[in-house]
């Protein structure tokens, strides 16, 4: 950390409350949740008592929430919990069952639960307090091509000449910089924790402009036409040279043009059911990864095959001992791990983890796996069941499933990676308001007919309230 890393952070705060006077609240939420995930430096910040600590995403949370005490309190007031709120709330509570089962004590369990409430659950009821109805998913899905716009140039100066505007901005690199290089060249970081986490949110902006596109959403973005858009942001895509990022991106173009000209919605749902899959065989100690292995090594160069195999056989050790303490895990510090001794007779950790799923099956053992996966997907079920597939491309509909389609590919990746970025529990959040915000198809009084310019058919559309 740096004096002028620490600088941001301090000035952080009130540009947040900036924004909030300056704009309606809603729109505050999204240029603040958004400036902090692009351009917050990474592993800086303040020590707080009782509370997570005032740095990264956190900070800009506390900064929205303060926004919102000053300026907007009475939006509590019309806040309703849900049943599908509770998957949220039991998650953020697993630490304190994960702490009492193994004997840590009724304050780490406290203090794990805070920490765990603030980092997934703050993100997801900002998404359910102001992103719950179709108009402003839509919003939030333009803002966030922007951001993508924003990106891109940072991204590809990067790719030519090597991640350093982190270094060149706050002073210091916050991660390992062997991991940058790339099939000859360099996987862009700019300001985030990991050039993973760049090529993720990349492919999510270049999917949701695609989407944008195909349905009629906008015609230009700051005055750049939408298709030069979609060339900008897919050529960045590229130029990050990510495989998981390359992948998730032809997933994600399966299941939306599966949808455009087929009208088939079973691409998504095969995902929601492969990942459901994945995790059950996996967490019960039934996947044979050699199948998996043998499969993509059809597809992929050696080196990735023996990284994602690197990977298997880690998730192996660390399943077989999550299993010991399979239904609230072993808690924090480091209980997780598989430890063995070595040549010296000490004792160390040979395991790594890699992906997010065995880390919260580690950590929270069941009880934390499945609530989590419940509070990122059951949005996205809840959309499918909602929104029948010819509804997809609609203006009012196509933000809120393109968003809802990028969270599904996000759970996917963890499955392999734990790249955790909170614009993917704020999506979770808005997509579970539509619950309580939107109108049923099923009901005539909460339907009107749009003709779309594509021949002659009729595609009908939800009332957005």
């Amino acid at each position: 950390m740096s004096p002028q890393a620490q600088l941001a952070m301090i000035l952080w705060l009130p540009i947040v409350l900036y924004l909030f006077n300056k704009f309606p609240p809603r729109k505050a939420v999204i240029v603040s949740f958004l400036g902090g995930l692009l351009f917050l430096p990474q592993k800086a910040g303040f020590a707080l008592p009782l509370i997570p600590d005032y740095e990264g995403m956190v900070a800009t949370c506390y900064g929205i929430f303060i926004g919102i005490m000053i300026y907007d309190s009475e939006v509590f007031k019309r806040f309703e919990l849900k049943w599908i709120d509770y998957p949220m709330i039991l998650f953020g509570i697993a630490p304190l069952f994960s702490s009492l089962t193994n004997s840590l004590g009724l304050y780490d369990g406290i203090n794990s639960s805070i920490t765990q409430t603030v980092q997934w659950g703050m993100p997801y009821f900002l998404g359910r307090l102001y992103l719950n109805n179709l108009s402003v998913l839509k919003e939030l899905a333009i803002s966030i091509v922007k951001a993508g716009l924003v990106y891109a140039p940072l991204c590809l100066y990067e790719s030519r000449f090597s991640p350093q505007l982190h270094s060149k901005v706050y002073g210091y690199f916050p991660h390992s910089f062997a991991q940058t290089m790339r099939f000859g060249g360099w996987r862009p970081q700019v300001f985030m924790q990991h050039g993973l986490m760049v090529g993720l949110f990349m492919m999510m902006t270049a999917l949701v402009a695609i989407w944008l596109w195909q349905g009629r959403v906008v015609t230009k973005i700051w005055r750049i036409p939408i298709q030069w858009v979609v060339v900008i942001l897919f050529v960045t895509v590229i130029l990050n040279k990510s495989t998981g990022a390359y992948v998730l991106m032809a997933i994600g173009l399966i299941i939306l043009f599966s949808a455009k000209w087929f009208r088939l919605s079973l691409p998504l749902i095969f995902v929601l059911l492969g990942i459901t899959a994945y995790l059950l065989l996996a967490s019960t100690g039934n996947l044979h990864t050699e199948n998996i292995i043998d499969f993509l090594h059809q597809f992929f160069p050696e080196d990735r095959i023996q990284s994602l195999e690197f990977r298997f056989d880690n998730e192996e050790l660390l399943g077989e001992k999550a299993r010991e303490r399979i239904l609230f895990g072993w808690g924090g510090w480091g209980r997780n791990r598989v430890y063995a001794e070595n040549w010296a007779g000490e004792i160390e950790n040979i395991s790594v983890t890699d992906s997010l799923w065995i880390i919260v099956f580690g950590i929270n053992g069941l009880f934390g796996l499945i609530t989590l996966t419940m509070s990122l997907l059951l949005p996205v079920v809840y959309l499918i069941i909602r929104y029948p597939v010819n509804t997809w491309l609609s203006p009012k509909v196509s933000s809120a499933i393109v968003l809802g389609v990028c969270l599904t590919l996000f759970v996917f990746d963890c499955l392999l990676n734990a790249m955790f970025n909170p614009i993917f529990p704020l999506i979770s959040g808005g997509l579970s308001g539509l619950f309580i915000y939107s109108p049923q198809l099923s009901t005539r009084k909460n339907l009107r007919k749009i003709r779309v310019k594509r021949g002659k058919q009729i595609i009908p559309t939800p009332i957005d309230k």
